[in-house]
């Protein structure tokens, strides 16, 4: 108890509030660690949709709340994810409204060795997944371009050299130079603004994108995101020529077709015009050969014909000496049957007799007047039958089984088996018989209503 009053009397007389104590404590933390490096692995990681990083940074043996604004994030060049060890530069700041500190980061990277060589291989997984480098995407080189865009640094070797083979192969083709950075800062924001731009203009048939080799350092700003999904989205076939043969990039995963150096790009991009100028005479010769080949067989051919062809004139005359002949034959032949068919006239004529056909003319009408009755006297029955038809169709609707089966009934008297008409044929208590279409109906009266 004594200690205790030593403690309080020792205490400064001050009265904090919590809000107080968490400005003071907030202040005392960002004076005295104002930008700071520090390592450790991500864990908790969280993105809302205001786009800034949450996660929690740990070691072996202690945690602690960190972010990165949208503003910073943006310039990552990989994600970051659960798991990751990373070191960056920040600030430590106190939360106020919940009392907890935190570490704001300007800048982060992959910790440790090969930390460019772990950013590239997390980009390519990520890239690959999403289909950036899958073939079927891959657009055809033009086999004969008019214009081929350079991307590169117009200061270095490169663009003498992808000049140099074009005109070495392909001297009348034009070549258009687009100056970008290749590495340093902004970098990749001049490659991918050129890559759009060429994309928009659409007037090139063949991008090349070219640098010299170097480290993984120099060659940065061809694994970065935003060059990839430039070279990607360009409706243009792209050509990356980066590096060395053995180096290898984003942007050449991604590209249409990858050469292993910026010469053999300017080749894959343009024939040898000689090597054409030959093609092209030796297919002039062959078809010139085939022509005269078949020329030469279609002269035999006719030749062949000639001979068998008959002088058309000839031909002609023969046809009208047979159409003569015929004409002859065929007036006879008329001749011949006008003749007959006189003669024959003339033995009918002699051999007709006027009273034969009265009596057979009056035969025919008396028979024709006995098959006029007769149908006259048919159609009659038939008319007569359809009566009778419909007379027994109103027979059968009339009969007493017809109207049962329609819902009626027959009400008798069952001490006197008489037929009732009128309610005034019985009384309170009588019992009835009512008959219906399937069977009878015994019931007794208990009370009598008018209509």
């Amino acid at each position: 108890m004594q200690i205790l009053k030593q403690l309080i009397n020792s205490a400064s007389n001050k009265l904090y509030t919590v809000s107080e104590l968490n400005t003071g404590i907030k202040k005392l933390l960002e004076e005295k660690f104002p930008l700071i490096w520090i390592c450790g692995e991500i864990s908790n990681f969280k993105t809302p949709s205001s786009n800034h990083y949450y996660f929690t940074l740990k070691d072996n043996k202690s945690q602690m709340s960190a972010v990165i604004f949208a503003n910073q994030n943006m310039y990552l060049k990989f994600m970051p994810e659960n798991g990751m060890k990373i070191k960056g530069i920040g600030r430590i700041s106190l939360y106020e409204p919940r009392g907890a500190y935190q570490i704001i980061f300007e800048h982060i990277e992959p910790y440790g060795l090969g930390e460019l060589q772990a950013a590239f291989e997390h980009l390519k997984v990520k890239l690959e997944k999403e289909g950036l480098f899958d073939q079927s995407f891959k657009k055809p080189i033009s086999f004969l371009p008019k214009k081929i865009s350079v991307v590169s640094s117009p200061t270095g070797a490169v663009i003498h050299d992808i000049q140099t083979v074009i005109k070495r192969r392909y001297p009348n083709i034009h070549i258009e130079i687009v100056p970008v950075k290749v590495q340093g800062e902004n970098a990749e924001q001049e490659i991918t603004e050129s890559i759009n731009l060429l994309n928009r203009l659409n007037n090139t048939d063949i991008i090349i994108l070219a640098r010299g080799g170097g480290s993984l350092e120099d060659l940065a700003a061809f694994n970065t995101e935003i060059v990839a999904r430039a070279i990607f989205a360009c409706k243009i076939p792209i050509i990356s020529a980066i590096g060395h043969q053995t180096d290898f990039t984003i942007a050449d995963f991604t590209a249409d077709l990858r050469a292993p150096t910026p010469s053999a790009a300017a080749e894959l991009a343009v024939p040898v015009k000689a090597e054409l100028e030959h093609k092209i005479f030796l297919l002039y010769n062959r078809a010139y050969s085939l022509l005269l080949n078949s020329l030469e067989k279609e002269k035999k051919q006719i030749d062949h014909l000639t001979v068998r062809i008959v002088n058309p004139r000839k031909k002609i005359d023969d046809l009208r000496l047979k159409i003569d002949d015929l004409c002859l034959k065929m007036s006879r032949v008329i001749r011949n049957k006008l003749q007959i068919y006189n003669e024959r006239l003339k033995w009918k004529k002699s051999g007709l007799n006027i009273k034969e056909l009265e009596k057979r003319i009056y035969e025919l009408k008396s028979k024709l007047y006995t098959l006029n009755n007769n149908i006259l006297i048919n159609l009659n029955i038939d008319y007569r039958k359809q009566q009778l038809e419909r007379a027994f169709l109103r027979i059968k609707i009339l009969k007493p089984e017809h109207i049962l089966k329609l819902g009626y009934g027959i009400i008798r008297k069952t001490e006197d088996n008489k037929l009732i008409k009128s309610i005034k044929d019985i009384k309170t208590g009588d019992n009835l018989e009512i008959k219906i279409s399937d069977g009878y109906i015994e019931c007794n009266i208990k009370r009598l209503k008018g209509i």
